[in-house]
């Protein structure tokens, strides 16, 4: 059975044929129902049923729900979630030491579903009492501005990318009010220090970054600074991945497996376990990314003391230039730090002599300029010599996935493809 909206109709029509499982599709609101055959409609559907719900008698390892990777570098695979896991994920999810969603709150829920159940907050906000806002497609500076200001929400959930709008949106126009939000929620891509500081300089909006994977559920650390951190330092832990939430255990492992310490200069990858993280996929055997109750993230970084994660870069994406690492999320926060630029997004290219280097492909704000030279001159003074581009591409878009996040395959396809224009900088 499906639910779909109205307005979606169109999109399920192109694979209804592909779908013959489904029995039933149940329509939302308006739309071109013709186009699916015989369906049901929503309203006339629930009006039919009798009040009341004798629930079943389940256990709670049982599955609830089950949401798809976003197949950033590879197939997208099921991850089922049981009605404990789903629990228990709500719980850590109102503690004050993660993102806190409590009865007071209204809560602008921007991520969607698919995307890893809306990162959870749908069902906390039910454990909880939290009020939803939800935005439908939506999804542009402009109108979740206007949202904020009309209906007060006080918490938002969404990606980086869709932050940045707001912010170029907040900076056009000075009457933007976003006076009632306590804290943004930003997750799914590396958070610029440059965004941070914007927030709390422009509107004094406390922002946290937070990590996460389908597979996690996806709540995992979120970076809320220590008790006592100096006002100075405050967005030094603010633009790291996250502190690891009280419940589940992480921890980093180098190419043999060893384990690394907690020191904050090991790199290695995070592995990571507990409650609410997934054992296996669904129908699908993957022993490499599960191994004595370990999940394999594929994210790489450093984890200290404290429990604090900064992921450099994915196993997939990290540049290995002349035998050493490059991190391109490091490279894209400081290129994005410069006025000029909006976007950002750096991605390995082949190269005779260092094996890989990196291209920064740029999208420059409307109305601004800058030159490959002036954005190399910018990373002088801000990362290692050796990690700074020859290769340039100035861009009208970055790619991007169905949850926001750049899309670096697409971008690789392009450059190999000869599609992309690059300046080369002796």
């Amino acid at each position: 059975m499906i639910i779909v909206d109205g307005s979606l109709i169109p999109l399920l029509a192109k694979v209804r044929d592909q779908i013959p499982s489904v029995e039933r599709i149940i329509v939302n609101g308006p739309g071109e129902t013709a186009l699916l055959g015989e369906t049901l409609d929503y309203n006339e559907f629930v009006l039919n049923e009798k009040p009341g719900f004798d629930w079943p008698q389940l256990d709670e390892r049982d599955a609830a729900i089950m949401c798809y990777t976003s197949g950033t570098t590879g197939n997208p695979k099921g991850v089922v979630y049981s009605h404990r896991s789903t629990w228990l994920h709500s719980m850590a999810s109102t503690s004050a030491n993660s993102v806190g969603l409590c009865e007071r709150d209204r809560c602008l829920l921007i991520v969607p579903m698919f995307h890893v159940n809306a990162w959870g907050a749908a069902y906390t906000a039910f454990f909880a009492g939290t009020e939803l806002i939800m935005p439908q497609m939506f999804l542009q500076g402009a109108p979740i501005v206007k949202m904020v200001k009309d209906l007060k929400a006080t918490i938002s959930l969404g990606v980086p990318t869709i932050w940045n709008d707001v912010l170029r949106v907040a900076e056009s126009d000075p009457s933007v009010d976003l006076s009632s939000l306590r804290a943004v929620l930003a997750g799914g891509s590396a958070v610029p220090r440059v965004m941070i500081e914007a927030f709390k300089e422009r509107f004094g909006i406390d922002m946290i970054q937070g990590w996460g994977m389908t597979e996690t559920s996806p709540l995992a650390a979120v970076s809320i600074p220590p008790a006592g951190t100096p006002p100075e330092e405050d967005t030094d832990y603010r633009v790291k991945s996250g502190r690891v939430v009280g419940g589940v255990d992480i921890r980093i492992v180098d190419d043999h497996g060893a384990v690394l310490p907690r020191d904050g200069k090991e790199v290695g990858e995070f592995e990571i376990r507990g409650p609410w993280i997934t054992g296996s996929y669904f129908g699908v055997d993957d022993p490499e990314k599960f191994h004595d109750g370990w999940l394999r993230t594929g994210d790489m970084g450093t984890l200290d003391g404290l429990g604090f994660m900064v992921i450099s870069d994915r196993t997939k994406d990290v540049i290995k230039s002349g035998g050493e690492w490059i991190s391109s999320v490091e490279l894209e926060n400081q290129v994005m730090a410069h006025p000029a630029v909006f976007e950002a997004a750096v991605v390995a290219i082949p190269d005779e002599k260092w094996q890989e280097r990196p291209l920064c492909c740029v999208v420059l704000r409307p109305d601004a300029t800058a030159t490959a030279t002036e954005l190399r001159d910018f990373l002088k003074d801000r990362v290692a010599k050796w990690w700074i581009p020859e290769s340039w591409t100035f861009v009208e878009t970055v790619p991007k996935t169905s949850v926001g996040k750049f899309d670096k395959k697409v971008l690789r396809h392009e450059y190999a493809e000869g599609l992309l224009s690059v300046e080369t900088l002796g």
